[in-house]
Parts: C-alpha cells; sequence; structure tokens
C-alpha cells in the first residue's frame, strides 16, 4: 500500500492532479459551511433527526442541506437534468446521435443543454426546499426579496458545485460529482463518530459489536456487488481480404449485476419526497380538514415499516427501468452482427437480442434486491440494535466504496501508462 502510494507521488502529473482536486475539495467544504441567513439551529437539528427523506437528500447534498448553506442543494438538480436528458434520448433518437455518434463535439454540446435544464430545475427545488424549512419554523418570516435572494444564492451554488465537479472530472481520477458527494460523506464521518462516543454505554457493548460487524459485512457486500458482472464470450469470424486475414480472436461481454449504480435510489428518494413535501406544506397551512388529511398522510409516510416497504419496492422497479435505459439487447445485438461477432451457441440477431434480454433480467434481480436492501439498511440496523445513535447509510457505503474503486482504478491505469512510456 505504502509503496503504491509512494508510486502514485513520485509521478509529478499525477501528485499536481491530486492537489489540485484536494483544493477544490477545500473550497467546497467552506462554502458548504457558509449558512444562508435567519436560521434557527436547533428547530433545523430537530427536522433533521426526525425526517429520513431530509437526511438522505442531505446525503446527496453533501452536508449542505443539514447546514442550510449557500449550496443547500448540493449537485442534486444537475444530477435530475443528467437523468432527463439520458431519458430524453429514448423519445427522440437526435438526441441520443448528438450523445454517442458525433464525437467530442457533440458530447459538449449535449452536456451544455443538461447545464442549463439544471437553472430551472435548481431554482425551482431551491424554491420548494425553502418554502418547506420555513414552513417548519426554520426559517422565519421572509420578504419576497429575502426569497428571491435565497433562491438566487442556491441556484449560484448549484452552479458553483456544477462547475467544481467538471474541473475534478477534467483531471481523469473519476468522475467530479461522485467525488463531491464523497466529499460531503466523509466529511460528516467524524461528528458521526462523536455523536457516537458521548451516547457510549458500557453494557451494550455486545450491540456495539454486532453493529461495526454488519458494518463490514455491508462494505464487503458492496465491493462484492459492485466489481460483480456476467461474462458472455464473444467470438468473431474470420475475414479474408486480400492476403490478410482479420478477425478469428474471441473476447467477451461484461455484464455488471449493479448496471444503474445509485441511480434508482435518487429515482426512488424523489418520488416519495414529492407527497412528504406537499403533506409537511399543507399540515403547517391550517387549513382545517386539509391540513388534518395532511397529518394523517404523512404520518403514513413517516411509519419506518411503511416507509420501508414503499422505499424497497421502488427501489427495485427503478433498477429495472434505469437498466432498460441504459441497455438495449436488440442495439447490442445488432452492433455485434455488423462487426462479425456471435456468442457461441446462440444465432446472431433477434435470438442473440433475447439471450442478452434473458441473461440481463437474470442479474437484474439480484441487483435490485441488492439496492433495495442497501437502501432500507439504516432502518434495519436501528431495529436491531435499537440504539438511535447508531445509523448505518447504506446508500452513503455503496457511494464511498464506488468512488474509492473508480478512483483506484483510474491512478493504476495512469501507473501503467506511465510504466509503459518508461519501457
Amino acid at each position: 500500500m505504502m509503496s503504491a502510494l509512494r508510486k502514485i507521488w513520485g509521478v509529478s502529473e499525477l501528485r499536481e492532479k491530486i492537489l489540485f482536486i484536494l483544493g477544490v475539495l477545500v473550497v467546497y467544504r467552506f462554502a458548504a459551511n457558509i449558512p444562508l441567513p435567519g436560521v434557527d439551529v436547533l428547530a433545523l437539528r430537530s427536522i433533521f433527526e426526525g425526517n429520513q427523506l431530509l437526511g438522505l437528500l442531505n446525503i446527496f447534498s453533501g452536508g449542505g442541506l443539514s447546514n442550510i448553506s449557500i449550496v443547500l442543494l448540493g449537485v442534486a438538480p444537475y444530477i435530475t437534468a443528467s437523468i432527463i436528458m439520458q431519458l430524453m434520448t429514448m423519445i427522440f433518437p437526435k438526441l441520443e446521435k448528438l450523445n454517442k455518434e458525433e464525437g467530442e463535439a457533440g458530447r459538449q454540446k449535449f452536456n451544455m443543454w443538461t447545464r442549463w435544464l439544471t437553472l430551472p430545475l435548481a431554482t425551482v427545488q431551491s424554491f420548494a426546499m425553502i418554502s418547506l424549512l420555513r414552513s417548519q419554523n426554520v426559517l422565519g418570516d421572509l420578504s419576497p426579496f429575502m426569497m428571491t435572494v435565497m433562491v438566487v444564492t442556491a441556484v449560484a451554488g448549484t452552479v458553483l458545485l456544477m462547475w467544481l465537479g467538471e474541473l475534478i472530472t477534467e483531471k481523469g481520477l473519476g468522475n467530479g460529482v461522485s467525488i463531491l458527494i464523497f466529499a460531503g460523506i466523509i466529511a460528516g464521518v467524524p461528528t458521526a463518530f462523536a455523536r457516537l462516543f458521548s451516547t457510549w454505554d458500557p453494557s451494550q457493548a455486545f450491540t456495539y459489536l454486532l453493529f461495526f460487524l454488519i458494518a463490514l459485512v455491508t462494505i464487503a457486500g458492496v465491493v462484492f456487488v459492485n466489481d460483480g458482472q456476467r461474462i458472455i464470450p464473444i467470438s468473431y469470424a474470420k475475414r479474408v481480404r486480400g492476403s490478410r486475414v482479420y478477425g478469428g480472436t474471441s473476447t467477451h461481454l461484461p455484464l455488471k449485476v449493479n448496471q444503474a449504480g445509485v441511480i434508482p435510489i435518487i429515482f426512488a428518494v424523489s418520488i416519495i419526497l414529492i407527497p412528504s413535501m406537499i403533506a409537511s406544506y399543507l399540515a403547517s397551512s391550517g387549513g382545517g380538514k386539509v391540513a388534518d388529511i395532511a397529518i394523517a398522510v404523512n404520518a403514513f409516510l413517516q411509519d419506518p415499516w411503511i416507509y420501508s416497504g414503499m422505499y424497497f419496492v421502488l427501489v427495485a422497479m427503478f433498477t429495472y427501468f434505469y437498466t432498460a435505459v441504459i441497455f438495449d439487447p436488440y442495439k447490442i445485438s445488432e452492433n455485434l452482427q455488423k462487426q462479425g461477432g456471435f456468442i457461441p451457441g446462440i444465432r446472431p440477431g433477434n435470438a442473440t437480442a433475447q439471450y442478452l434480454g434473458h441473461i440481463i433480467n437474470r442479474i437484474t434481480l439480484a441487483g435490485a434486491i441488492f439496492l433495495g436492501s442497501i437502501a432500507v439498511l439504516p432502518f434495519v440496523v436501528q431495529n436491531v440494535t435499537n440504539i438511535q445513535a447508531l445509523q448505518l447509510g447504506g446508500v452513503s457505503v455503496l457511494i464511498v466504496v464506488s468512488v474509492v474503486l473508480e478512483i483506484i482504478k483510474q491512478m493504476q491505469g495512469q501507473l501503467a501508462m506511465r510504466n509503459y512510456e518508461g519501457f
């Protein structure tokens, strides 16, 4: 481990990239701790302790939401815009062609449209979030001017993080947005340990040991599933052109167990959050029967077992949905046939597409169950240990492990490239 770190640090280009990324993260964490004016800290703490949905959104904001900072939305609007643009490629073939077939210029234009879409999404989300916090007495009475200032500031914060994320991505050591979310999660680890030690009870030693065992098993499971893949053998027919023979080689098509990443969890949170936010807003509006219905709906959604069940089902459904978006077996079959490739024992064309569809449906089932289990893991841990201070965020673990593995692969690739150059 230490020898690998010394090799990385010994390469001046890699060292400069790492120092640049660390500098960007310092700027990000500084911005995440600059609060908007007029925040009631005690009311803010109580609302986040009692609402699992806001706690999950706080993960994607990198802790900025819990501080009501100038970057309270984090990169969530940009992620939402990216998802919408990917879905739009299914509806409009020209968008898909622009993103995948027109080279770097097409991808830059596609990314530019994603950034423009982020602005209205950030405006709507910041207005809704500030209105919700004001209805919960976290923010005082706001004049129209002050409300406008807060919304503009929150949107500017999202644009800043979007720019910082792209600067990190350009360095080639991982996805910038994922690294920003990763930094926000890691920044909350010292606070979590401080809360744990402040409530330490020696009589609960076995419970604490059980918690740490669950944490280790979870991390190992995330690494195993994240790297898990089904290998489909691919063979290429021989082609003779003049005096040369092309093809005749064998390769493979890797199908990952978790094709969708954390996107299904983001979808599920968005679906569950909308009725909860509307109910919370109506419950505090004092509208008589409407307020009573809103309170009942909010209580129904806050029930841990109901919430966990709905959350699990939605994550599983969106895992299948998003896998279908990014993996088209008919298009892969068509590309293989054009290149002279085939799966041994399977006829090219529709038979290959049906075979790939059957395989991806089976492995997606395992990925869906895994993601759903990760999503509801905090509730299971708290019910098993009966200690509220022990919170094992499955989504946080998934993001952290995925980002670390991606960074390691990128660094190994860059080191291998430099070793080949030296050779």
